[in-house]
């Protein structure tokens, strides 16, 4: 097996002295479903977490990072973001916005810094994962330690 291509998520986790593994798994261009991605991994749903960018009516664009098995409220998560209503961001906006790309896009090293909420059920596991910035590629990270480097608020979302 080739060695794993460091991303610059993993880069800025390495800088701040924030530890995390890199783990591969085979993706399919036609399903980036979370659940694809915690079966290829061999881990529970609840603990693959997935990352979506919206924009807020007030605030513009945020971040959510949920369980790969749920779907974001929009009601709650333009609450807890302190807008009145918001929506997913547009998929033709998601790479020149993040620098990520649909599959592959990572609540760390986004172009610019995103208020970022995580969903709370994040503290139930030592350890959650999330993307790294490249399909194929996940950090394993304890929820804490990505709480702590992205700057990010617990909500039920």
């Amino acid at each position: 097996m080739k060695p794993v291509q460091k991303t610059n998520a993993a880069r800025l986790l390495d800088a701040a002295g924030f530890p995390y593994e890199l783990i591969p798994y085979e993706f399919d261009e036609n399903d980036l479903a979370a659940q694809h991605v915690a079966d290829a991994l061999g881990e529970d749903i609840e603990q693959v977490f997935k990352t979506l960018v919206l924009r807020g009516d007030r605030t513009g664009i945020f971040v959510v990072v949920i369980p790969g098995n749920m779907e974001v409220d929009l009601r709650v998560a333009a609450k807890v973001s302190g807008n009145k209503n918001c929506e997913m961001l547009h998929m033709k906006e998601l790479l020149p916005t993040t620098g990520y790309i649909r599959g592959g896009c990572s609540p760390i090293g986004m172009k610019k810094p995103f208020p970022t909420y995580i969903y709370e059920s994040c503290l139930l596991y030592e350890h959650i994962f999330v993307s790294a910035g490249v399909r194929g590629l996940q950090l394993k990270i304890a929820p804490q330690a990505l709480i702590d480097f992205v700057g990010a608020g617990i909500y039920p979302l």
